[in-house]
């Protein structure tokens, strides 16, 4: 067995099974990073955070919110979750948007890929609206930065 949660005895992919895992809340915070080049950075502030596309930061944190509730249609072993909240909150830190996305639900299994997702589908959305003014926009950085909940207990990012 090679340790990992999605391998069976045999080395094959297979859904983790949560069913004698304990139901309890459970709540994870995600972050990435878009990094613009300054002239991108001074138009969106200039303009509002509009783009022609419009509101850049109020369509990604849909776009995130969306993505996170639908993270089991895309990643093929994730549980589909009831999440009973996702909240994206974006701050511009000089010329680099900084998202964090906090998904929660009450369940088997963690939230962490919801948040993950929900992070990651903010910043392509930023990038989307705002590849008319660069191409050279960079998204980086993405991490869990916290969990907590379920059997593994407690998670802090140490970076």
């Amino acid at each position: 067995m090679s340790g990992f949660s999605h391998l069976d005895s045999q080395n094959q992919p297979t859904m983790v099974d949560v069913a004698d895992k304990a139901v309890t809340k459970r709540i994870a915070v995600a972050e990435t990073r878009v990094l613009f080049p300054t002239s991108v950075a001074e138009a969106l502030r200039g303009n509002g955070f509009n783009s022609a596309k419009g509101p850049v930061f109020q369509t990604a944190i849909i776009a995130g919110v969306m993505a996170a509730k639908r993270t089991h249609e895309l990643i093929p072993f994730c549980h589909p979750l009831g999440l009973e909240n996702c909240k994206i909150h974006i701050d511009m830190e000089g010329d680099t948007a900084v998202i964090r996305c906090t998904a929660t639900v009450t369940s088997k299994t963690g939230v962490e890929m919801e948040a993950l997702t929900g992070a990651s589908v903010a910043a392509l959305t930023i990038y989307d609206m705002c590849k008319a003014l660069s191409h050279d926009i960079v998204i980086t950085g993405t991490r869990l930065l916290e969990k907590s909940g379920g059997r593994s207990g407690h998670f802090k990012s140490a970076v």
